[in-house]
């Protein structure tokens, strides 16, 4: 006999599962009794159940397995839905479980009562409520299958505090594996004989259901092809930076002269990718329903290929075992598009290695240029939303698969919640963070959470006092009417410090290599406070840009 919270741990643990991310809640006790001295899965601690969600969506991004975090009713499952959010978004396998209310008081608005499948019914790809504890294995199998299934994202489910604590003798549900959609021969045929007539082709990959398999056969195919490569938003680490074949990514704040490539492209190859409305330049570099471009979407989710987009030819595929049969296909005697593709390449070398100099006397740009010189190529590198994730995208080269953490669904907060389960997770890599000051301040209470598991990241705070997209957003449509974007921060190094870590303000170019030095050497969580220009809006743009008068 077991009460239904060692059921349900005993369920994770089969799945493999090794982290679980929480913020304690009344409603869970007999969960929190299951981890209790659990042999192999770690319980971790948080601050806010938004920030133990990004957590958990970060291991699943990582892994290609759910991540697995615990809230509590009412204002818990609230607070977590940012985090079902991204996952949502970013197609990434998630499980929230949520305490809810007894069964026998539900529906009066008992203390803290959600309904939470309508609350999540847009978010989540399956949300269901457990009411019978001999039923708890049966429905985590579904939530792990279904989190996998198609296009990965989070699953929640709801746990009734009194099946929780009830007991059962059930036996356990077996482990669930991922279950992959494959195209079939004929359909790699078709995508490969258009492929070989066209004459200025584009492969454009990203979305989840990536695996360092995936990326291997992509690297293996587009350099028998001699095909250009660009990677769809926060996709950067799909193929390896340094591939001949990489153009760049295609995402915000795009090179202009790769948005012009995919637009004169006669052939678009989409794989992995939905091709959302940061990736396709608000849907204006392939115009719905029918681009200019021929359109090939490969995609793990049927639903997907055509739900923007009317494709010439549409294959519903996992991308590793359609870019492996592929690879497998001999490439064409005559590419005419093997110089454009040298081209490309040689423009993203140009645009990710000459850096446009900025105002203010800490440019933000060195001190990503210095940081990716010093980092091994499976170091980690997070960042949320902001302006300020633009020098990250130009500037760091993503070297293999598994390396980027980054919101596809531009929410703030996010890098450091996963830099946390990065290092947690990936213990022996390095994991490095970026966040702007607004970013970080709305999950910044996640640094006592890796001072507490002892999780070694660098958090590097991009403090300019204000919120710079929105500033950037209100001078050129309002000017001269600034209102509500400006911050009055508080010393960040200080905040490292208090929690007995190491922190330090760099203030100009010339700090930036000890700095860096002397916080990588500190073994612990580390925080660097960039007291960057508020000037500098982007890589290419300065405050005073919007400024000038209008000839």
């Amino acid at each position: 006999m077991r009460h239904g919270g060692r059921i349900l741990v005993d369920q994770l643990a089969r799945n493999g599962v090794e982290l679980v991310f929480q913020v304690p809640g009344e409603s869970f006790l007999a969960v929190l009794d299951g981890l209790h001295g659990h042999p192999t899965v770690r319980t971790v601690t948080g601050r806010q159940e938004g920030g133990v969600a990004m957590m958990a969506e970060a291991v699943g991004k990582l892994t290609g397995r759910p991540g697995i975090a615990f809230v509590t009713r009412g204002p818990g499952a609230t607070n977590a839905a940012s985090g079902v959010h991204v996952a949502r978004q970013d197609s990434t396998p998630m499980i929230l479980f949520v305490g809810q209310v007894p069964l026998a008081m539900r529906d009066r608005e008992a203390f803290q009562e959600v309904d939470y499948r309508r609350m999540f019914a847009p978010l989540a790809k399956w949300v269901a409520e457990i009411e019978e504890v001999r039923r708890i294995p049966e429905y985590v199998a579904r939530a792990f299958h279904i989190a996998m299934a198609g296009r990965p994202g989070p699953v929640v489910l709801a746990l009734p505090e009194d099946v929780l604590s009830s007991a059962a003798e059930v036996a356990d549900a077996p482990p669930v594996e991922r279950a992959a959609p494959a195209a079939s021969p004929a359909a790699v045929t078709a995508v490969a004989e258009r492929l070989a007539r066209s004459s200025r082709p584009f492969l454009l990959v990203g979305g989840g259901g990536w695996n360092a398999a995936a990326s291997e056969a992509l690297a293996r195919f587009a350099a028998a092809w001699e095909l250009p490569v660009g990677t769809a938003f926060r996709c950067q680490d799909h193929l390896d930076n340094r591939h001949p074949s990489y153009a760049g990514d295609v995402g915000i704040a795009v090179d202009p002269e790769l948005a012009a490539a995919v637009r004169d492209s006669d052939l678009v190859l989409a794989v992995g990718t939905r091709l959302d409305e940061i990736t396709t330049g608000g849907y204006r570099l392939l115009v719905p329903p029918v681009p200019a471009q021929r359109l090939i979407h490969v995609h793990p989710a049927a639903e997907e290929v055509g739900r923007s987009y009317r494709p010439e030819l549409a294959v519903v595929s996992d991308p590793a075992p359609f870019f492996a049969e592929l690879a497998d296909r001999p490439a064409p005697a005559v590419r005419p598009w093997a110089e454009r593709t040298r081209a490309l390449h040689a423009r993203y070398l140009v645009w990710s290695g000459e850096p446009d100099p900025g105002p203010g006397e800490l440019r933000l740009e060195t001190v990503v240029r210095h940081l990716a010189s010093l980092l091994p190529e499976d170091a980690i590198v997070t960042n949320g939303a902001g302006n300020y994730t633009g020098w990250v995208h130009r500037y760091y080269r993503f070297r293999r698969y598994g390396t980027q953490l980054a919101p596809r669904s531009g929410s703030m907060g996010y890098a450091l919640p996963a830099a946390v389960a990065a290092k947690l997770a990936r213990p022996d890599r390095e994991v490095v963070c970026f966040a702007g000051d607004g970013c970080f301040q709305m999950t910044m209470q996640e640094f006592g959470t890796a001072c507490q598991h002892e999780a070694a990241v660098l958090v590097l705070v991009v403090n300019n006092g204000i919120y710079a997209t929105i500033r950037m957003h209100q001078e050129r449509r309002y000017p001269g009417r600034v209102s509500g974007t400006a911050m009055r921060n508080p010393d960040f190094a200080a905040l490292a410090r208090a929690y007995g870590a190491f922190g330090a303000r760099v203030t100009h170019d010339g700090e930036v290599a000890d700095a860096l030095a002397e916080a990588r050497r500190s073994g612990g969580p580390a925080i660097l406070d960039l007291a960057v220009a508020p000037e500098a809006l982007t890589t290419r743009l300065a405050l005073d840009d919007l400024r000038q008068p209008v000839a």
